[in-house]
């Protein structure tokens, strides 16, 4: 019998690291497929079109929401982002898991409307290494910088919202415990019922 996949939204703000452990999570589980979002923004240094994000410009951006293509979208520090419906569902069919990197309010709107999804908050031990990490990329004015420290503690207060939240002080460390739920998930009762029908009425 194959099984169904799993939704598994990762959210953290920017500085939490979560794209490196996203990426090994990606590397070590081909179970688990990316949900590659649509933004507004422009690429940074070495993303790829298609395979970290798609680019897209604001007037495209808005039609989709307009014909209903996005599962979810939200607006972070003047761009838009969201997530293709199509191609999620299409990898739930196969019985693949797909992986969600999106801000708090798109995981709040995946929630709403798929509540079996797997909320997962990335953050590291300390708050402070969110504005070391900010200062280290060198690809933000101060003033941008202070704009998503500032995002960084509104997220903060979602936190309660998720299922779980995985520490990034160590990139390997985090990755293994976002491969441990997804095994754990996939392991409850209530998912592997089918299992036991030959033995008993459900």
């Amino acid at each position: 019998m194959s099984e169904c996949g799993k939704l598994i939204v990762v959210s953290g703000p920017s500085g939490a690291g979560k794209s490196t452990v996203i990426s090994r999570v990606m590397e070590q589980d081909k179970s688990v497929v990316f949900s590659v979002s649509a933004t507004t923004r422009k690429p940074r240094e070495g993303e790829c079109e298609g395979v970290d994000y798609f680019f897209i410009d604001t007037q495209h951006f808005r039609k989709m929401i307009e014909n209903g293509e996005l599962l979810e979208y939200a607006q972070y520090v003047d761009n838009y982002y969201g997530t293709p419906k199509a191609p999620v569902l299409d990898n739930l069919e196969k019985g693949l898991s797909v992986l969600f990197d999106v801000e708090v309010q798109g995981a709040m709107q995946i929630k709403s409307l798929c509540p079996e999804a797997i909320l997962i908050f990335v953050i590291p031990s300390e708050f402070s290494e969110i504005e070391k990490r900010l200062h280290a990329r060198g690809t933000d004015s101060e003033e941008k910088i202070s704009q998503r420290i500032k995002t960084a503690k509104y997220e903060y207060s979602f936190a309660m919202e998720y299922d779980y939240i995985v520490l990034n002080d160590m990139p390997d460390t985090a990755a293994d415990e976002i491969k441990s739920i997804i095994t754990a998930e996939k392991c409850r009762a209530v998912n592997r019922k089918k299992y036991l029908t030959e033995v008993c009425s459900l």
